[in-house]
């Protein structure tokens, strides 16, 4: 019979609430706290009696035990009323966030704000199905104290280092700009690679590949490929051979065109012969199952899904109670898993799959505050892609099959088989009768068995060195490998082979490769900086910032980085050192394992350790002295060329032949490591100071020029000196009258400077064009070219064009007939639906998604929610949707902005001790 207490379950997420409350009775009330219910505040917002206080600073007390200062948040007062209502009714409070730094300090701080009475229990759970839900009613704990004095100490620890060092940065670069202690030294890593990839220098060095065919019995007469590997005994010369400057570094033959293409011919119509045959057996064993990390990795290089995506993906997949917790950095499978794993693996692929012991894998962290098992499917039996592929689509269903098939082929036997190598010798005959021993080498790898590969094989991260030269790093979702397998025929010492064809082929090697968000994510981790779950913000944060832009897959620092990087190294070293960083990471863990005392530890990194000689950031930003801006904004590119970064984005300054400063704007879609001397020289040739003549209007017989200014190319007219001034009878002369003002044009989008012509700029310097009258109002409509693009003027009202075209060319007929339609805002388009989602299980009404002044939306004709940045409207699913109309419920209406917060102080530290 079921009690009649009533149990009040709090989680973070309305899709989470929903998920579970059918695995627990009816006389649990499940409620979502979304998200993190209070915050430090703004400075700026404290209450004016604390302005003036301790807390005025960082809302931080930094004198006395580093004691912050939290409010609820504004959108969340609603909802904390909410759940107050809800616990005056429950007998029980179950806190049941998630069991990270995280989720342990949204249940300290809802325990701190919502004061229960009752009695509270900790419940957690890595997975959400039936199951897991029991057990973890049944091994409930006390709040983990040690977690929040962690996480706690991050946000402290963020908020100095923040509010100390991004002033500097405002001041000295640029508004708007932030530092981070993770943030900062993944900037650095880009910008470093960056730089490496400017100072490189390319090598060209040639081989010579041929086609050969031999074998014996099946085999005879099979082609196969191999490269040339030695000449006379030495090695031939490969990209591996030469450092960044171009220079060789081994004894290797270098071989130029020149070498390469006599030796061919000098090879022509010779014997080959197989000089040894090398076969050794192949063993590979499978990847462990997915950490964070790791899974944002993967999702980047198969799917190419960046590490925002994969994270919104992977955490709607938990809370619907598809995959465990998403955020982990164990490798490791519970007892259940494996035996789920190593059961779907012999049904579906047969007994001879699955080794004849479990697969146990160790964790390479011994941090213990994340969730304590891998990314797997949900459940003590896991349901495959066909089962979930009616109700998954999309990213969900494509994350959930790379997760399903890692699990599973984790627990999968090895594949194996063998690996054949064989050198081809043969004697180079030249016409001045000279003879040089040449070497070729092929590899080939036979897969006897599949074994794990059956189901899966990992991706790989593009190298310098790949030998097929697309830097794609590709991995088959599928586990084919047998793509990249080079099969060889049966050959034995001595055997003669037929050379079908010999080519000489050149090469020039390759920079550093950029990185790509998978890459940086696994150099992070590497180096122990950050934690896995924080990656994807990280990552975001510096793109959102501008200092680092997509190309691709590729990460590309911005010039603006270039100067922030500097800064930081030349004032602020230990800061964005790579081992001091990873250091404070390791101070966290042992916080969080009550190894290490918080206030002490913070005592130490803001105002340092005499003891130990060590400065604090206290110190550090009072000690700056002089800072060179110039200098900071500055990057040297040689020749008497630099580019400094301005208020206005990056531009080029050099000095012209007559000793004038000559400028130039540095094109968006031109990367730091592509903007070579040549480059900039030519881009201050084209634009320079100085102006680019295009003729003469024969209408007012001024000269007309293009330049290149802050807000882009323009046209303009030169008005002479000796121009008359302008004047206005209908006003006293006062002073000296003005020179005219000359007419000036932005040029259209389709344009380009170095292109514009006289009668394309005496066109743009006509506009406005008058289009024609509306014969109803009387007003005169005009055709512009605006600053959000072309548009149609009458009075007041302003209508947007298409395309730029038709500023010249639209009739009056047509203009009419696009005031007759009804205004939309800028941007605005139809508001039809875009797409039909379903009905919403709280509202009962339809929920569609729309296009709106705002962008994209979704709504049930009741509430309206923005689709975030990685919404994709052809792609969100239902349960998304849901969701983002849920938070949006919860945040309840907009309310004005007032000058009075109220707000909630934590209780002292050692409160929780």
């Amino acid at each position: 019979m079921p009690s009649s207490a009533r149990k009040l379950v709090i989680v973070e997420s309305p899709t989470k609430a929903r998920t579970i409350t059918p695995f627990l009775g009816d006389d649990y009330d499940v409620e979502a706290s979304v998200g993190h219910i209070r915050d430090l505040p703004q400075p700026s917002e404290l209450p004016a009696e604390m302005k003036k206080g301790p807390y005025r600073k960082f809302a931080v007390d930094v004198e006395n035990g580093f004691d912050p200062y939290y409010v609820v948040d504004a959108d969340k007062k609603k909802k904390v009323s909410e759940l107050r209502k809800k616990l005056k009714a429950a007998d029980e409070l179950y806190l049941a966030t998630d069991e990270d730094r995280e989720g342990e300090a949204i249940a300290w701080h809802l325990l701190e704000v919502l004061e229960p009475k009752v009695p509270v229990k900790r419940m957690v759970f890595h997975e959400i199905t039936r199951e897991a839900i029991q057990r973890a009613l049944e091994a409930t704990r006390d709040l983990d104290t040690r977690l929040v004095d962690a996480q706690e100490t991050r946000r402290i620890l963020d908020r100095l280092y923040g509010y100390e060092v991004s002033p500097v940065l405002w001041r000295k670069i640029g508004p708007g700009l932030s530092a981070g202690r993770v943030q900062s030294v993944a900037t650095r890593l880009v910008v470093e690679r960056e730089r490496e990839r400017m100072a490189f220098r390319s090598a060209n060095y040639w081989d010579v590949r041929g086609e050969f065919s031999g074998g014996r019995g099946e085999t005879a007469g099979t082609s196969f490929s191999a490269r040339l590997t030695a000449l006379d005994g030495d090695r031939v010369a490969t990209g591996r051979d030469f450092d960044d400057s171009g220079s060789l570094t081994s004894r290797a033959v270098h071989l130029d065109e020149a070498a390469a293409t006599a030796l061919v011919s000098a090879l022509d119509g010779v014997d080959v012969v197989v000089r040894s045959v090398d076969t050794k057996p192949y063993t590979r064993r499978p990847a462990a199952p997915f950490t964070t990390s790791t899974l944002q990795q993967e999702a980047s290089r198969k799917l190419r899904m960046n590490s925002r995506a994969t994270m919104r993906t992977a955490q709607s997949l938990y809370e619907n109670g598809y995959i465990t917790y998403m955020r982990t950095d164990s490798v490791t499978l519970s007892t259940q898993a494996i035996t789920a794993a190593r059961r779907q693996a012999a049904e579906l692929y047969g007994a001879e799959y699955v080794p004849d012991a479990p697969r146990l894998y160790a964790n390479k962290s011994k941090n213990a505050q994340e969730a304590h098992e891998a990314i797997r499917p949900a459940g003590d039996s896991f349901r495959t892609p066909a089962q979930v592929a009616s109700r998954l689509s999309g990213d969900e269903f494509r994350l959930y099959e790379l997760i399903w098939k890692r699990t599973v082929a984790s627990q999968m036997a090895d594949a194996k088989g063998s690996t054949a190598s064989v050198k081809l010798g043969a004697s180079a005959a030249y016409p001045d009768g000279a003879t040089r021993d040449a070497e070729f080498s092929a590899s080939g790898t036979v897969i006897t068995f599949r074994g794990f590969l059956a189901a899966y094989e990992e991706g790989r991260d593009a190298g310098r060195y790949d030998e097929d030269g697309d830097g794609a790093g590709r991995g088959s979702s599928s586990g084919s490998s047998a793509a990249r397998e080079t099969r060889l025929p049966d050959l034995a010492q001595g055997d003669q082979v037929a050379a079908e064809s010999l080519t000489a082929e050149g090469h020039d090697t390759s920079p550093p490769p950029r990185y790509t968000e998978a890459s940086l994510t696994a150099a992070l981790e590497e180096r122990g900086i950050g934690r896995p779950s924080t990656f994807a913000a990280t990552i975001s944060v510096i793109v959102d910032r501008g200092y680092v832009l997509r190309r691709g897959q590729a990460l590309v620092p911005s010039w603006l980085a270039f100067s922030v990087v500097r800064l930081l190294e030349d004032h602020f070293g230990r800061l964005v050192d790579y081992d001091f960083t990873a250091a404070m990471e390791s101070d966290l863990d042992r916080i969080a394992r009550g190894e290490q005392d918080r206030v002490a530890w913070l005592t130490r990194f803001y105002f340092g350790d005499e003891a130990a000689g060590s400065e604090g950031l206290q110190q550090l930003v009072s000690e700056l002295g002089d800072i060179d801006a110039r200098g900071i904004n500055s990057i040297d590119l040689g020749g008497g060329v630099t580019v400094r970064v301005g208020r206005y984005g990056p531009y080029l300054e050099a000095t012209g032949p007559d000793g004038e400063p000559q400028r130039a704007s540095v094109p968006d879609d031109v990367a730091p490591d592509e903007l070579t001397l040549e480059r900039a020289r030519e881009l201050l040739a084209t634009q320079g100071e100085g102006d680019r003549e295009l003729g003469t209007d024969p209408a007012t017989g001024r000269t007309i020029v293009a330049r290149s200014g802050r807000y882009g190319p323009y046209v303009t007219e030169v008005i002479p000196d000796d121009a008359p001034a302008a004047s206005d009878d209908a006003k006293p002369a006062k002073r000296k009258p003005a020179k005219p003002k000359p007419r000036t044009a932005s040029l259209l989008q389709s344009m380009q400077l170095e292109a514009v012509d006289l009668e394309q700029a005496l066109k743009l310097l006509s506009l406005p064009r008058v289009v024609g009258v509306d014969p109803e109002s009387g007003d005169e409509i005009t055709a512009q070219n605006g600053r959000y693009g072309p548009y149609l003027k009458k009075g007041t009202d302003s209508r947007s064009l298409e395309t730029e075209d038709q500023i010249f060319d639209i009739t009056l007929e047509q203009a009419l007939a696009i005031y007759a339609q009804p205004k939309q805002r800028r941007g605005q388009r139809a508001s039809s639906a875009l797409r039909e989602l379903g009905d919403d299980p709280v509202s009962g009404k339809p929920v569609s998604v729309k296009d709106g002044r705002f962008g994209p939306y979704v709504t049930d004709g009741t509430t309206n929610a923005t689709l975030r940045k990685d919404d994709e409207v052809e792609s969100i699913t239902p349960e998304r949707a849901f969701e983002l109309l849920a938070e949006k419920r919860a945040k309840g209406p907009a309310k004005k902005r007032t000058t009075a917060r109220s707000s909630s102080r934590k209780a002292p530290a050692k409160s929780r001790s």
